[in-house]
């Protein structure tokens, strides 16, 4: 059942909670996806069989939380997972983030370490909006950026992505690869070697540049940025076992 959170930004967050006992997990989504996704409910469903709390949620601007996506940013949706992690769990949780999501994540480690008890990322994302977006335009679409605000590009599904000047703008201010990243708690990155979005170089990249004593990189040989087949849904269900073990 879908409830809702008003934040203390004025933001509307759509979530689905599943109570339950130990540690919880937190399933935080990709850039223009929702909770009502094939990992999110699969999730869901496994935590339910093993009677373990778990929170799936909409960015605002996703799914059927307030707010448009074009008017959203890294920092809103980084803003909503910490109100909706702070307020809706109890305790240290295994964050779950899928694509942009892992950047969040990231972002919710270095913000709230004593709420995460582990980490699981399914083709991270980190700094996409700098590394990805904004190098991969040309002087045509950097112009268009600065003087409409907004330019379009294919996603790989029915609709281009609106990015907008505040995104990348915004996303300056979050980036998670140039400084320091200290991960404290035992961390899998999952990463598919056929993902068309996020290259196998830029999990390396990760993996080089988090700091921690328990981190493993698992690359899964034709997996792609879905990462939903039924194999790969095992893959997460490993690694998130394996940390409630290690924690």
């Amino acid at each position: 059942m879908t409830d809702y959170l008003d934040t203390t930004s004025g933001r509307r967050i759509a979530y689905n909670r599943l109570e339950g006992e130990g540690t919880g997990i937190v399933f935080l989504g990709g850039f223009m996806s929702d909770m009502s996704g094939t990992k999110a409910v699969a999730l869901e469903q496994w935590a339910a069989a093993q009677g373990r709390p778990f929170l799936r949620f909409d960015y605002s601007g996703h799914g059927v939380s307030s707010g448009a996506f074009v008017d959203g940013c890294i920092g809103d949706w980084a803003e909503d997972a910490q109100s909706a992690i702070e307020t809706l769990t109890e305790g240290p949780q295994v964050l779950v983030g899928s694509s942009m999501g892992g950047w969040i994540s990231l972002l919710m480690c270095k913000r709230i370490p004593a709420r995460v008890a582990g980490l699981v990322t399914i083709a991270a994302a980190p700094d996409f909006t700098e590394d990805g977006f904004w190098a991969g335009f040309d002087e045509a679409q950097r112009k268009a950026l600065e003087e409409e605000g907004v330019v379009h590009v294919p996603s790989g599904y029915d609709d281009p992505y609106p990015i907008t000047r505040r995104l990348i703008e915004d996303g300056r201010d979050h980036l998670v690869l140039r400084s320091p990243l200290s991960l404290p708690f035992p961390v899998r990155f999952l990463q598919g070697t056929v993902d068309a979005s996020v290259s196998v170089e830029t999990a390396m990249q990760l993996f080089d540049h988090a700091q921690g004593e328990d981190i493993r990189l698992t690359l899964v040989k034709g997996a792609d940025h879905s990462f939903s087949t039924v194999e790969c849904l095992k893959t997460i269900e490993a690694a998130i076992f394996e940390i409630l073990a290690r924690k």
